[in-house]
């Protein structure tokens, strides 16, 4: 017995032994790949270049260092506002932004990121995991070479800093307000000039007088960027960006030329930092919220109902418009609404009950 004992030990050892010696050249012979990503976002910036970082070194991980991404903030190695021009051409493999940042080139790529008094986090994440959207998401930027991802989510963000109160739909006809994407389409509507700033020019234009108010995220965001130096009046809802998505892009030939199991550490660590990135703003904004009110004396004010209730109508016939101008956006458009009725459908019975249900 001892004997039949020993030798199922040592032919076993020899099999783990025999799985080693041919499993160690497989592993030596992978293919290694050094990629470049490029961010709109200024250096160090908080959750979201930090974000991307922390994608980088999952990514690095899992690959056991043979799929290596070193990651550039805005202006590092490219214009902080041509990371998907960089991407799509080929110049780097990667790039992280806003997908509204490209209106001008792909003007259905807005609905990706977000659409006044559209769908939040919550309702995006099903719309693009679970809802389609990003198939589609993907069928709209194929053409330019793309592959996107969702990674990353603000929230619903603040409605803005204003050097002046707004009490009425008039008062914001004349200003210079630094306002992307659908949002500010819908503002141009009520006599405002919108302007496309990168985040890093933000806080002089606003100081300086270049510009008379901004959107930009929320609390933590805003306080880092010192806003409040600038602007006193602290506008909420955020109806233009009610749950922003923030987009890794990856060039497709090079997205095509890697081996599958890369492909999928890349959309597991996309999808992870999609999740980080959103607990992150929840946890830091109620913070940094309370200390702009009790440290730095912000008035933190309520759009005026009928103000919203105008920029709503004026977002309704921006949408049509848009989508009468572009055939894409259109057949976008017409995805995203009917998503969105059938969630809100259900938010108002969920979400939306129980928000009223704390109120009680």
């Amino acid at each position: 017995m001892k004997r039949r004992d020993f030798i199922k030990k040592a032919a076993g050892g020899a099999l783990v032994a025999a799985s080693a010696t041919t499993a160690a050249p497989a592993i030596a012979a992978r293919k290694r790949f050094n990629w470049k990503l490029v961010t709109t976002w200024p250096p160090n910036f908080p959750i979201f270049q930090e974000g991307v970082e922390k994608f980088a070194k999952d990514i690095e991980l899992m690959s056991d260092r043979n799929l290596r991404i070193s990651v550039f903030a805005g202006g590092e190695l490219v214009p902080a506002l041509q990371t998907f021009d960089a991407v799509s051409q080929g110049t780097v493999q990667m790039g992280h932004g806003a997908a509204y940042y490209w209106a001008g080139k792909v003007p259905a790529a807005q609905f990706f990121t977000a659409v006044p008094f559209g769908m939040n986090a919550q309702g995006m994440n099903a719309w693009l995991y679970q809802g389609a959207g990003l198939n589609l998401w993907r069928d709209v930027y194929k053409p330019f070479n793309l592959m996107p991802f969702p990674m990353g989510n603000t929230g619903v963000q603040m409605g803005g800093w204003f050097r002046k109160k707004i009490n009425s739909i008039d008062d914001l006809k004349g200003l210079k307000m630094r306002i992307p994407g659908l949002g500010g389409k819908v503002m141009a509507k009520a006599g405002v000039n919108p302007v496309l700033l990168a985040g890093g020019e933000i806080y002089t234009a606003l100081e300086r007088g270049t510009i008379d108010a901004t959107e930009w995220v929320g609390p933590f965001h805003d306080q880092r960027l010192g806003l409040y130096r600038a602007a006193k009046n602290y506008y909420y809802p955020g109806w233009h960006e009610p749950g922003p998505v923030l987009e890794l892009t990856c060039n497709l030939q090079a997205w095509q030329e890697l081996p599958r199991e890369y492909q999928i550490m890349i959309e597991t660590a996309a999808a992870a930092a999609n999740t980080w990135m959103l607990a992150e703003f929840e946890a830091k904004n109620l913070l940094a919220l309370r200390e702009l009110k009790q440290k730095y004396k912000v008035e933190v004010l309520e759009f005026p109902a009928d103000v919203i209730k105008e920029l709503r109508r004026l977002t309704d016939e921006t949408l049509e418009e848009e989508a009468n101008k572009d055939k894409t956006f259109r057949q976008v458009y017409q995805a995203y609404k009917s998503y969105r009725e059938n969630n809100d459908t259900w938010n108002e019975i969920s979400e939306a009950a129980y928000a009223r249900a704390l109120k009680l």
